[in-house]
């Protein structure tokens, strides 16, 4: 994947933020011209509001960060950090886990949330790096958020704080069941969202439920079928229809981060010109060359190296303008990553 190349760069450690700005819509922003190739800075993420059109419809992914991140504790009291990635199916019992330190359980062994004897979970052995884990119980949403805590990503390296609990979470929060934040969503407040309606700007939602995979490197595998994890996505007849009608009269679509835009080019018919309303599962992977015809309105963070989300970007603007923008940010030491600045590509 010599390809790859061309998307890596060296991002110094403190360039990566660890905890967000002070206030949600005062990290920074990059507007990005895809037509004129040209790109500027402005002082703040509220600051878009010069740069959106009356009619403008953002389309948000209204998922919730479930509190899957749980301390397990065996017998002995050795503690195993785990988080739960996903169930068989709707009310089952058997889940599948990133699971530290899997080597020292034996199969079989029961495990117990930290402080919570009354679920436990037994270790039914592995999947390539992921493990099984099969509760005792039912366990819901809902319980996670007694015994677990939200899952911040593992490149903060550092805890868990109260802080994060609100703003590892969108204000579109509202469908639990994702490992990791839809982070473009993150610059929004309640006031700039109706700031921008106030002036004819739209907001409609998509859900995208966010896996572990968003923080997975890229495989020669994946390079070569074109396809990445599967993530679980919903679109409403209300959403579908209102982009349609945003569509024929010449309205701009701006998905506000990757996880939408990757809902919105999996259900867009480029034949019919419509978007197909339904609940699926997504593995589409969009790089450089393929054509991105759902949207002309992208709102993005500064994503790892090599990382699908960049490839992304790039496949939605010109993959030298987008790494230009990048050197731009490292010069100029913009914050990376999911507590850090922004890019609205249009």
């Amino acid at each position: 994947m010599d390809f790859l190349n061309e998307f890596d760069f060296h991002l110094p450690e403190e360039q990566i933020a660890r905890f967000p700005a002070k206030n949600r819509d005062e990290s920074r922003l990059v507007l990005v011209d895809k037509t004129t190739e040209k790109f500027w800075e402005a002082p703040f993420f509220r600051d878009i509001r010069e740069w959106v059109r009356p009619g403008d419809v953002f389309v948000y992914n209204e998922t919730k960060v479930s509190y899957r991140r749980v301390y397990l504790q065996v017998e002995s009291g050795r503690i195993h950090e785990s988080i739960f990635l996903e169930a068989e199916g709707d009310g089952s019992r058997i889940w599948t886990c990133i699971l530290k330190n899997r080597a020292k359980l034996k199969l079989g062994e029961v495990l117990a949330p930290v402080g919570f004897p009354t679920f436990s979970f037994r270790y039914e052995g592995k999947n390539e790096e992921l493990s099984i884990l099969v509760s005792d119980k039912t366990v819901t949403d809902s319980d996670f958020e007694i015994f677990g805590t939200i899952p911040i990503p593992p490149y903060l390296k550092r805890n868990v704080t109260e802080e994060d609990k609100v703003r590892y979470q969108t204000i579109f929060a509202k469908k639990s069941g994702s490992v990791a934040a839809p982070t473009a969503g993150l610059h929004f407040t309640e006031s700039l969202r109706a700031e921008l309606e106030k002036t004819g700007a739209e907001f409609l939602p998509v859900e995208l439920q966010v896996g572990y995979g968003t923080f997975r490197p890229l495989t020669a595998e994946q390079w070569q079928t074109k396809t990445l994890h599967k993530e679980r996505y919903e679109i409403t007849e209300g959403t579908a229809s209102r982009l349609d009608g945003a569509r024929r009269e010449g309205r701009r679509v701006i998905a506000i981060g990757t996880t939408t835009l990757r809902v919105l080019e999996t259900v867009f018919d480029s034949q019919q010109q419509k978007y197909k309303v339904g609940v699926g599962q997504t593995d589409i992977f969009l790089s450089p060359g393929d054509k991105i015809e759902s949207v002309q309105g992208l709102i993005t963070n500064f994503h790892l190296p090599k990382s699908t989300l960049l490839l992304l970007v790039s496949a939605f603007a010109n993959s030298r303008l987008v790494m230009d923008v990048y050197r731009y940010a490292l010069q100029n030491k913009f914050r990376f990553y999911s507590y850090g600045d922004s890019m609205f590509l249009f």
